[in-house]
Parts: structure tokens; sequence; C-alpha cells
């Protein structure tokens, strides 16, 4: 039996910068982000990545990890192209994961 994983897509308030990760536990990752805002130690905190825009769920870490590494290798305009076709207006999705 598969576990969940995820491959997400967090960005500033100001949606300016982009961070893909990838995690098993979507919910303690985002909170993780939450709390490093503005801590200059890791890329997502030095920006102040927190806010989700995109995830995507897989029951296999091989490929989520594959498609995380195929998400980074983009260029910004395709992942604008990915994230626009699935949250046009790039709501912040953080409430509907902790609700």
């Amino acid at each position: 039996m598969g576990s969940n994983y995820y491959v997400y897509i967090t960005t500033n308030p100001d949606k300016t910068v982009l961070y893909i990760g990838v995690t098993n536990d979507l919910k303690r990752r985002l909170f993780e982000h939450q709390e490093n805002k503005g801590k200059p130690k890791t890329f997502a905190g030095r920006y102040y990545c927190y806010k989700l825009i995109y995830v995507e769920h897989f029951y296999d870490i091989t490929h989520a990890i594959e498609r995380e590494k195929q998400l980074k290798k983009w260029s910004r305009k395709k992942k604008e192209n990915l994230l626009s076709g699935e949250n046009p207006n790039w709501d912040f999705l953080n409430d509907q994961i902790f609700n």
C-alpha cells in the first residue's frame, strides 16, 4: 500500500518568488515554512515563501521526487503557465489545508 506524498509550490505574499518542494506531511511542512519566514538560513525562509499556491498528490515517493525535479528544471514562464492553469488567480491555499 502506498503512502501520501505531495509536490507543492509556495510563494511569498507578493507572488514574486516560487519555491518547489516535496513532503509526506503537507500540513507540517507548511507550518515549518510559516515558522521559518524571514529566517535567512533557508531559501523559503529568506524569501518568505510560505503561501501555498499549488499541490500535486502522489502515492509513490519516487514519482513525487521525479516530478519535483522536473518542475524545478522548468523555466519561470512554464511554471507560471502551470499555476495559472490550475489556480488562475494564484489564490493562497493554506486555509484549505489547515481547515
